[in-house]
């Protein structure tokens, strides 16, 4: 059987398992897939000679799609964990991240800290870094809970008002909750959640160690080359990238 490297190379392409997930893969008015992750991982199969294949999942399912070859990697924010270590190898961090949560800014004075949000209903993604902080708080683990399909769907559920509390990455609220958006009910609470600093980098099968090592010399040429400092001004994420 093909194996690592050379089975993405045999195949020409490279299959990502993404979700939408703004400013890292989302759609444009036109329909095209763009982000900073989309144009990242363009960027790097350009340089492996092979072609990007973006395939969106079930978030919940990441490691079972990864297993069975449905995808080649996991490319979408997706947060290194010591756990996570144990099933998926990891390229390179490249951008920092922390949870934070999101509220309407009509609950602006009820939810002031993480004291204050007891009894509030929570959501964040399912199988994400968000659940994870809900699940190991004190007070918000005891909250009623619902795992949402994606970080997107969890501010339209507090926006509708059947959540009170969302809590996903920083990266993606500051993008889309601003006044120049759909969310400009909304609000980022200045609350201190998880004290774990958080990084993402794109998650591999544990055998293919090849690809990781020649994911990983693309990455540092496209540092190299000046591309990742420009892409992430381009996105606005420029203080969270971490390839310097």
């Amino acid at each position: 059987a093909k194996k690592d490297l050379e089975y993405i190379k045999d195949n020409g392409e490279m299959v990502m398992g993404i979700t939408l997930f703004e400013p890292m893969n989302y759609n444009d008015e036109n329909g095209e897939l763009t982000g900073f992750e989309t144009e990242f991982a363009k960027a790097v199969c350009e340089k492996l000679g092979v072609k990007a294949k973006f395939q969106v999942i079930d978030w919940k399912q990441k490691e079972n799609e990864l297993n069975a070859k449905a995808i080649d990697c996991i490319w979408n924010g997706l947060t290194v964990t010591d756990e996570r270590k144990e099933s998926m190898a990891f390229s390179t961090s490249y951008v920092s991240n922390y949870q934070v949560a999101v509220i309407r800014k009509a609950d602006a004075e009820k939810y002031v800290d993480i004291a204050s949000m007891e009894g509030a209903n929570m959501i964040a993604e399912n199988g994400s870094a968000g659940q994870t902080t809900i699940e190991n708080d004190a007070v918000l683990s005891k909250n009623k809970f619902i795992a949402a399909a994606a970080q997107k769907d969890a501010l339209l559920e507090v926006k509708a008002g059947t959540s009170d509390v969302a809590v996903l990455d920083y990266i993606m609220a500051r993008t889309l909750v601003n006044d120049a958006t759909d969310y400009s009910d909304l609000m980022i609470v200045d609350v201190e959640l998880a004290s774990e600093p958080e990084e993402y980098a794109i998650g591999f099968r544990l055998e293919d160690k090849e690809l990781v090592a020649a994911v990983n010399k693309a990455i540092d040429e496209l540092v190299d080359e000046g591309f990742m400092a420009e892409l992430a001004e381009k996105y606005a994420i420029s203080d969270a990238l971490i390839l310097k």
